[in-house]
């Protein structure tokens, strides 16, 4: 499939306001990936495809994790989070994606996981600071993101659990795990450009 049937294809899987925002990650994951030194073409295709199954049936998505053993405990959190795992899974299926990091950052891009790729880290990053995001502090993550990836996604990883802290929702453990091992990579990155 090239680009042009992939973006028709994920397109029809939407509404235009999410896909206007699809367009916005996909931008805004092909100038980080310049500007930190990732794959472009794979920041591309992962953004392209992040949210393809955003506006599925639920039940069609937890059925896609339930039938396939796609991290199963997803389901005893916030539906939210479902659509990046049955996303990664029909990007394969479906679109032919096949390459394995381009796959992770579509699955993790809502929760992270600990040993994020940069791509990974990148469209997760461009999930949450792309133009068409405006929430309480999004302006600050963008700055942050000027000089690091890690620190940007670690104040989006804390705005998310404040956020769920606020509403009384259950926090998924591999955010949080995912926000204490940036916070040791950055450590160790700030450790070794002091030596």
């Amino acid at each position: 499939m090239d680009r042009k049937q992939l973006m028709e294809a994920v397109k029809a899987q939407m509404p235009a306001k999410r896909w206007e925002h699809t367009l916005g990650v996909m931008e805004t994951a092909v100038l980080l990936a310049r500007q930190y030194g990732c794959d472009q073409e794979k920041a591309y295709l992962a953004a392209i495809a992040h949210d393809v199954c955003k506006y599925w049936p639920v039940k069609e998505q937890e059925s896609i994790i339930r039938d396939n053993h796609l991290s199963d405990d997803l389901l005893d959190y916030d539906k939210e989070l479902w659509h990046a795992p049955a996303g990664a899974f029909v990007a394969e299926r479906d679109y032919g994606i096949t390459d394995e990091d381009v796959l992770n950052a579509i699955r993790f891009h809502t929760s992270g996981r600990v040993g994020m790729s940069l791509l990974e880290k990148v469209v997760c990053l461009a999930d949450y600071i792309e133009p068409g995001r405006d929430f309480p502090g999004v302006n600050n993550i963008r700055e942050i993101a000027e000089h690091s990836v890690e620190k940007a996604l670690v104040a989006g990883f804390d705005g998310t659990i404040r956020f769920l802290l606020e509403k009384g929702k259950k926090i998924y453990p591999l955010t949080v795990l995912t926000r204490n091992a940036l916070l040791e990579e950055i450590k160790r990155l700030e450790e070794q450009q002091s030596l």
